[in-house]
């Protein structure tokens, strides 16, 4: 069964492109190195300020737990903590097939 995540993001006023740039690296790592993945997309709010939506889908839990330890995604911790202005809104889904 896939499992899908939905991630909302909320940056500090002013870093949109840093934490774009950013998020753009990571997600290009991601779409490479992790065959588990099928969908990794990165989206804005057209009527939030500041605020992003990732759309995640992973072919099952073990592919969503390969993500979390993978290096690159370590890696981008830093740079995109300095950018947000909370904590993400994680929600984990399960597929209907």
């Amino acid at each position: 069964m896939s499992i899908g995540v939905v991630a909302i993001i909320r940056v500090k006023p002013g870093t949109a492109a840093d934490f774009e740039a950013t998020f753009t690296a990571l997600a290009k790592q991601v779409r490479a190195n992790e065959p588990g993945n099928l969908l990794y997309q990165l989206t804005k709010s057209r009527t939030e300020a500041n605020t992003y939506k990732v759309l995640e889908l992973y072919a099952d839990d073990a592919a969503l737990a390969a993500h979390r330890d993978m290096p690159h995604f370590k890696a981008a911790g830093p740079a995109l903590g300095a950018v947000l202005a909370g904590a993400p809104e994680i929600e984990v889904l399960d597929g209907v097939d």
